[in-house]
């Protein structure tokens, strides 16, 4: 695919043009070259697997985070404490795609060295889509179990509740299989991701219905009264509205978002979502509390991935709910998908893809430079 094509109420936006795009927007946002790199392909990656809700359309709140320092450019991790299978390490408010890399690399090394292994993140900027982590495990051999939390963010009202009082809270696993593809499950705890709602604010795929709550207690798949009012040339803020989104799987989902608060906020070290009388005062940042398994080690009669694949199979070969129908097992959506994109660029609503170029345009980026980077004109 070259260039851009707009139909439908949407530009469909080839992944090269948008990555070179989304690298000059974060070099010039102050990262290094090779981390706006990592920044924009990593966005870039989660609208090609489907992920839209943490992928490029949060090109301009990142910026505007750098740019209030919310989000640090070009951190490093400083691990806090160091020990043989776990380690607890700070972010330093870093972006996420570069936070998140570090650490996992480091409960790699460790599960590498002692068959099993701990990390406790905290102070991270926005860690992007939880599955890049275990899809980094998985490339080396290692099970991996991820639980994050969002300090700061409160947005998801608990099950019986108007108020918000939780974060989106995502959790992901990533199973390795040798020969074949990772199987990864990879979910927030609130009955849609955030992103997903500003996917929706900003024209593009509905919410599904009861995925929010307005303030009168009423369910809603309308984004507004996530968002509240927003101001000529602003960019939506979930923090301002009056509503709030709903957990997933009512009580269950609402008690799974409580456990990533004390796993991630708590026992890892960032501090939970809120407290009585600081709901409005805690500094945003990402909690990640992971486990590592390195299979070599466990696997100690080598049929971990033949059992993984033979129950792939079994379930698979269940009977399709609809005649139409496909049994998918937790990745393989979004591999379909990535397929799809790749060949047919990223969907976008009409006015994320203009949010994105009008970013480039404040940050100086000349329109020339602009319609280079992405094959014509936008």
């Amino acid at each position: 695919m070259t260039g851009i094509r707009h139909e439908g109420g949407e530009a469909f936006v080839p992944p090269a043009a948008m990555e070179a795009l989304g690298r000059a927007i974060f070099a010039r946002a102050g990262c290094s070259p090779e981390e706006a790199d990592r920044i924009s392909r990593r966005l870039t990656g989660a609208n090609l697997r489907g992920h839209d809700s943490h992928g490029v359309i949060r090109i301009p709140r990142y910026v505007e985070w750098a740019q209030t320092g919310r989000q640090v450019p070009n951190q490093t991790i400083s691990i806090i404490l160091d020990q043989p299978s776990f380690a607890i390490i700070d972010g330093n408010y870093g972006f996420g795609q570069s936070i998140g890399e570090q650490t996992v690399d480091v409960g790699i090394a460790k599960a590498k060295q002692h068959g099993v292994a701990v990390t406790a993140l905290r102070n991270s900027g926005h860690l992007g889509r939880i599955g890049d982590w275990a899809e980094r495990c998985a490339a080396q051999n290692v099970v991996s179990i991820h639980m994050v939390n969002v300090r700061g963010s409160l947005i998801v009202a608990p099950y019986g509740a108007v108020g918000r009082r939780m974060g989106t809270s995502p959790f992901c696993a990533g199973i390795p299989v040798a020969g074949g593809e990772p199987v990864i499950l990879d979910f927030a705890t609130s009955l849609v991701a955030e992103g997903k709602a500003l996917v929706a604010f900003k024209g593009g795929k509905p919410l599904p219905p009861g995925s929010l709550v307005d303030a009168d207690g009423k369910l809603t798949a309308d984004p507004h009264p996530l968002y509240g009012d927003v101001p000529a040339g602003g960019y939506p803020d979930p923090n301002n509205g009056p509503g709030a989104l709903r957990a997933f799987g009512d009580h269950k989902g609402s008690g799974l978002n409580f456990l990533m608060e004390m796993m991630a906020g708590a026992l890892g070290g960032s501090g939970t979502a809120g407290a009585l009388g600081e709901e409005n005062r805690r500094r945003f940042c990402n909690g990640m509390f992971s486990f590592y398994v390195d299979v070599a080690a466990f696997d100690t009669g080598n049929a971990f991935a033949d059992e993984v694949k033979s129950y792939v199979e079994f379930v698979k070969s269940a009977k399709p709910a609809t005649p139409d129908g496909k049994v998918l097992v937790p990745g393989e959506k979004e591999r379909a998908t990535l397929a799809e994109r790749t060949a047919g660029g990223l969907p976008l609503a009409e006015e994320a893809w203009s949010d994105i170029v009008d970013t480039a345009r404040r940050l100086a980026i000349p329109e020339a430079e602009i319609a280079s980077l992405i094959g014509g004109k936008p």
